[in-house]
């Protein structure tokens, strides 16, 4: 069967035609990331590859976030180059959502904190942990990612979370971190971590408010659960 090149359909059905006289908001998933990868190959249009690496990630974007460049280039039709340009497009994604948080962002509940460190923590395959910095109006002086290990840990050094909360006069601090697995549930050194900080911030007048275990668009808040 003969093969029909993007460029020979309707000018309506091409990306990038469509996108410049319909909008972004006129485009699918599929039809945004095929202009990404910008040509097919012999026997697949571009719009088809796109498709099979949305069923990869299971046409969520999410997880797509999550892929890397290996995982994508498992793909027959897409080389080291188009890989590239899919993570780098989802990266100045994350990116930008990082930088709409807003400066002197204030507390009010453990989903907004959760709301305000999602981006920071949304898709990536390893554990991280940030420290929230807040003043006496419980809005946020700093953020700061402390640590980033491997799959399943990384390392929490109580001292350097109190040392910065010391240098920025901070009166309470809020820790969170990733379990990407996708399961909520803290683990025993969670538990472990989160009692030897409380104690220890005590000791220096400082709270520690709370503790969110962040898996992918759901939280665990220790505050809320009386844990704190």
């Amino acid at each position: 069967m003969e093969y029909l090149s993007i460029k020979n359909w309707a000018s309506d059905d091409q990306p990038r035609e469509k996108l410049l006289a319909k909008g972004l908001g006129s485009l699918s998933d599929a039809e945004l990331l095929a202009i990404l990868i910008r040509s097919g190959t012999r026997e697949t249009s571009a719009v088809e590859l796109a498709r099979r690496i949305l069923t990869l990630a299971g046409n969520n974007l999410g997880s797509l976030g999550k892929k890397t460049v290996s995982d994508l280039m498992q793909i027959k039709g897409i080389g080291e180059t188009k890989a590239l340009s899919i993570v780098s497009a989802l990266e100045l994604g994350r990116r930008r959502n990082q930088s709409e948080s807003v400066e002197q962002f204030q507390v009010t509940s453990s989903k907004n904190v959760f709301e305000y460190i999602h981006p920071f923590l949304a898709d990536i395959p390893h554990e991280e942990f940030w420290v929230l910095y807040l003043n006496r109006s419980n809005r946020i002086i700093e953020h700061y990612r402390l640590s980033q290990g491997g799959i399943s840990g990384t390392v929490t050094d109580i001292r350097l979370i109190l040392k910065r909360a010391l240098e920025l006069l901070a009166s309470s601090i809020i820790i969170c971190h990733n379990h990407p697995s996708g399961n909520i549930q803290p683990s025993d050194q969670d538990k472990q971590i989160t009692d030897k900080l409380k104690a220890a911030a005590m000791q220096m007048d400082i709270k520690l408010l709370d503790h969110l275990v962040v898996a992918d668009n759901l939280y665990y808040s220790f505050c809320d659960e009386g844990l704190l």
